[in-house]
């Protein structure tokens, strides 16, 4: 049921999505603003976005106060970078005069504001001396159906064309061949339907050719047979969010080494991969527009809905899909929406393809990507020293994954988390999860055993370490396959506790470690190996209705997760009770265990 204010608000933001359609010619005094010229475009839109005018995600109104602030920059000695109108435009006017789309009933490409935007940041900030690009990288983040294939192809025949370089070759990149030949068929027909780009440009099967230019436009995948001897003038990464890896965005990065001004598009929606590229260069960019992190040389346009609330405001989706009221229709998605929402994997998709946010692909996920994304604390760990903590295990099979943690509880009501795990070498040498093993051996969370199968004695002297560095006064671990292990602890003097895998025992350290994370009171510093367990934990119903944690796939291992809720269920126990003068406390686990 609509309500009066919502349908209001409805009208109003449907008279602002067909707004941003309209030519210059087609505004009306007063709405809005008086929209300047073209060439002037992608300022106006950053100040339409930051005065409110134009309805944005949080992170764009960053993004639009970024150019508005280097504005005021340019030029100076410390910002060497300034903004020039006519090369903003230029890519625009070529795509607007010489492109025309092959889908739907339409002559030519009109670029929306959103789009002068991204395509006037990306190609007009230049150096004050040299006039070459700023920006070497940029992350264009929406929604399903905003127009992005058919963008990106003008682009790209711009780019290998009136970039003003020889040899400018450009490379339509995905993670699967067929995915890649969308944008480069987008291309393809583009210069079939233009007489004018039809006698400069040669469509052939597998390439378009620009002789005089010696450039030429290629799709390429991860699957791709040969990847080495590129020079890439222009890099465009379609979906990233299907990537698992680094792999080809490497071999495109150490590509154009020797073009003077190369520029890497990675342009994608939202989607299931919480543990690829797309997760990093995505919390990269708020880092950026936050001002948390410095980095003048790549361009963040992030378009999505900013919280689980707007799913149910129509007015707000435009945060998302910057081209609502082009190429979609507000009526048609509040229709989908109302259907899509009644079922989970529906609901699911929709959220992540069209709101834009990113989703566990579970059907019951842990906790979504938002809420791990709040516990971003870090600590020294060297203040631990001495500290006391739970420790925990999971042995998982001897071929796989075996993990084990330790849990500290702290004062502030937080817990701080140290995780680490071993795999067999056998199992990394396989190489078919596209899991990245060595980046985590390498930063110290994962140990690569050179051997079969994991040796218990390993994780035994991983505990006996911990214990020499921190009070260990207890060990959890689920009795499954832990026989030998948990003898040899109890020999040495070890205090151990069997955590049975039920909802009984599971059920409400799994409540409470989910709130904990709600509230961001997990600290782990960011393991990204502690992450991808965690987003791969995946809830399942027992016959009595009750959630218990399994794993969302065959290659998504949540060991680490496990050792971690093994452990959780010590330390859950009054974590944090208030003492005889009201004020917060930790009970010691010597207090705990003998109640």
């Amino acid at each position: 049921m609509t309500t009066t204010s919502t349908a209001s608000n409805i009208k109003k933001a449907k008279q602002s999505f067909s707004f941003i359609t309209w030519k210059k010619d087609q505004v009306k005094k007063g709405n809005i603003l008086e929209k300047p010229s073209d060439k002037l475009l992608t300022t106006w839109y950053a100040k339409q976005v930051v005065k409110g005018k134009i309805v944005a995600s949080k992170n764009n109104i960053l993004a639009a106060k970024r150019h508005l602030n280097d504005l005021k920059r340019q030029g100076t000695d410390e910002f060497p970078w300034v903004f020039d109108e006519e090369k903003a435009y230029r890519p625009v006017r070529f795509i607007e005069k010489y492109c025309k789309p092959s889908k739907g009933d339409y002559d030519q490409l009109i670029a929306q504001p959103w789009q002068h935007f991204v395509i006037g940041s990306l190609y007009g900030w230049v150096h004050k001396d040299t006039g070459v690009r700023r920006f070497r990288e940029g992350l264009i983040f929406v929604g399903r159906k905003n127009g992005k294939s058919t963008l990106i192809s003008g682009l790209s025949l711009y780019s290998f064309s009136k970039d003003g370089e020889n040899g400018a070759n450009v490379y339509l990149l995905a993670n699967a061949k067929q995915q890649a030949s969308i944008i480069f068929d987008e291309a393809k027909a583009m210069v079939k339907k233009s007489p004018k780009l039809r006698k400069r440009f040669v469509p052939k099967r597998d390439e378009i050719e620009y002789a005089k230019a010696f450039s030429k436009i290629e799709p390429r995948a991860s699957d791709s047979e040969k990847l080495d001897g590129l020079n890439t003038h222009l890099g465009v990464f379609d979906e990233i969010h299907e990537f698992k890896d680094y792999k080809l965005i490497n071999v495109i990065k150490k590509s154009r080494g020797s073009r003077k001004q190369p520029l890497i598009l990675y342009i994608t929606t939202a989607g299931y991969q919480l543990d690829g590229p797309l997760v990093k260069y995505y919390a990269d960019g708020v880092q950026v527009l936050e001002g948390a992190i410095q980095d003048e040389r790549t361009f963040y346009y992030l378009a999505e809905l900013d919280n689980d609330e707007e799913f149910e405001k129509p007015e707000t989706w435009i945060k998302a899909n910057p081209n609502m009221g082009v190429s979609l229709d507000l009526d048609v998605l509040m229709d989908d929406w109302d259907k899509d929402k009644r079922t989970p994997e529906e609901r699911s998709d929709f959220i992540t393809k069209q709101f834009n946010i990113f989703a566990n692909g579970s059907k019951v996920p842990f906790i979504d990507f938002k809420t791990l994304e709040k516990n971003d604390k870090h600590m020294d760990i060297k203040v631990l020293e001495g500290a006391e903590g739970v420790a925990g295990y999971d042995l998982s099979d001897s071929e796989d994954f075996t993990s084990a943690c330790v849990e500290f509880p702290l004062e502030t009501g937080e817990v701080f988390v140290l995780s680490h795990s071993w795999i067999p070498l056998k199992k990394v040498k396989e190489g078919n999860e596209k899991i990245p093993y060595r980046e985590w051996e390498k930063d110290n969370y994962l140990t690569i055993v050179d051997e079969e199968y994991i040796n218990k004695d390993i994780v035994e002297e991983w505990i006996e370490e911990q214990a020499k560095m921190y009070n260990i006064p207890l060990i959890t671990y689920d009795p499954a396959k832990a026989f030998r292990l948990n003898k040899s602890l109890e020999e040495k003097g070890f205090e151990t506790e069997k955590v049975r895998q039920g909802f009984q025992t599971l059920g409400p350290a799994l409540d409470d470690l989910k709130e904990m994370f709600l509230d961001g009171k997990v600290i782990f510093n960011e393991n990204p190996l502690l992450r991808w367990y965690i987003n791969n934990v995946e809830l399942v119903k027992d016959r009595n209705n009750n959630r218990l944690p399994t794993k969302a796939g065959r290659y998504r291992k949540i060991d680490g997760f496990a050792a971690l809720l093994n452990a959780h269920t010590k330390v859950m126990e009054k974590l944090v009770v208030p003492t005889g003068d009201g004020d917060i406390g930790v009970v010691s686990m010597q207090d705990l265990m003998k109640e």
